[in-house]
């Protein structure tokens, strides 16, 4: 059993018996953990508070690890990062909720990566400082991969199509997952922007959702056991 004391992104929160929490974070210096969280549903004032666990908070906590894999706990947690715009607002809202939902289907690895954790803590301050958001979601997915290690290889740009399943750009649109046409020209636009380069991209609605589900299904081919997410749904919706 350690004491570790590490900054932990929330990837999710599920009830456990009428009174507790399993949150799963990911830590940066731990990688993906989770923690039985008990009594905090029927909380007193004072002890940890059900607000600190929201989708993609930013904690400091100081937990006590057990090397057995079972659930950890939490001793001590601090907001490190409070967000002021993401949760007065419903698209926000509605962005973290779907973010946090694929990071915890797509981060499989236990072991910790100070790049990746890096990464989304940035992304997510970006986020919560800026207003024109509607495309933020499709370059942060875009983006994971890198991380996630099938980010697309950019080499061989002019040819008309990219292989989903490859993860590089080619000539053959027949195949089965290989992109062309107006939904290649829709995804091309992302491809090694970052996020301040977003303001420049525009989609129509239509256009952003197409493109969404072409990364989804990148996702799904690249990752086992990748789900859909539930909440594309309320996405799509707000976008709408």
């Amino acid at each position: 059993m350690a004491i570790v004391t590490t900054k932990a992104i929330v990837l999710s929160a599920l009830k456990y018996s009428d009174s507790s929490l399993i949150v799963k974070c990911y830590t940066q210096e731990e990688g993906l953990k989770s923690y039985l969280i008990r009594g905090i549903l029927k909380a007193k004032k004072g002890g940890l508070k059900i607000a600190y666990f929201q989708p993609l908070t930013q904690l400091k906590i100081e937990a006590s690890h057990n090397s057995k894999g079972n659930l950890n706990a939490i001793k001590e947690v601090q907001v490190s990062y409070p967000y002021k715009t993401i949760y007065n607002d419903i698209v926000k809202q509605s962005v973290v909720l779907f973010l946090s939902e694929v990071l915890s289907n797509s981060i499989q690895e236990e072991e910790k990566n100070k790049s990746l954790f890096q990464y989304l803590e940035t992304a997510l301050i970006w986020l919560d400082v800026h207003d024109k958001i509607a495309n933020f979601h499709l370059l942060f997915l875009l983006n994971l991969t890198r991380f996630l290690g099938f980010y697309p290889d950019l080499s061989e740009n002019n040819k008309i199509g990219f292989d989903l399943l490859e993860g590089n750009f080619s000539n053959s649109t027949s195949q089965k997952n290989v992109i062309s046409g107006a939904n290649f020209y829709q995804f091309k636009k992302l491809l090694g922007i970052d996020f301040d380069g977003i303001e420049k991209v525009s989609f129509s609605k239509s256009e952003r959702q197409v493109v969404l589900q072409i990364i989804i299904r990148y996702f799904e081919l690249h990752l086992g056991g990748f789900r859909n997410p539930k909440s594309l749904q309320i996405l799509e919706t707000v976008f709408s």
